[in-house]
């Protein structure tokens, strides 16, 4: 695989696992490093180590997620990873659509070592916020 199609498989590697709500499917680091808004501490404090990202970000996502839609990749001049566009249904009452812009770091054996999500996380902490 040459390295574009490297970091293409994680990407894709990740958005699978949250389509199948399959933790083991997303291909982390040991040493991962997540930034997300709603993340205990938000994107100023990043969660470190794949246990940690599974016991404190991972935990909640299984029964939260709904369908799972990924638009295109755009790749770093040096392939060293890629952000991606996404939609994410979040089963809130009522449910949501995040529009999301993930930035992942990819190292040369494929596995993501750092993640920052980007998203309004208005829609999910105040659903009613935008007015008709």
């Amino acid at each position: 695989m040459d390295r574009k199609q490297v970091v293409r498989a994680a990407v894709e590697g990740y958005f699978a696992g949250l389509a199948r709500k399959d933790f083991d499917l997303i291909p982390f680091a040991d040493d991962v490093t997540l930034r997300a808004p709603l993340a205990p501490g938000g994107v100023h404090h990043p969660i470190s180590g794949r246990d940690q990202v599974r016991a404190l970000w991972w935990e909640p996502m299984p029964g939260l997620l709904g369908a799972v839609t990924l638009g295109r990749i755009y790749f770093d001049d040096d392939l060293t990873g890629a952000i991606a566009e996404a939609e994410i249904e979040v089963r809130l009452d009522p449910p949501v659509v995040l529009r999301v812009a993930d930035r992942l770091d990819v190292d040369e054996s494929g596995r993501i070592t750092q993640q920052e999500n980007h998203f309004d996380p208005r829609d999910v902490t105040n659903p009613g916020w935008r007015t008709p």
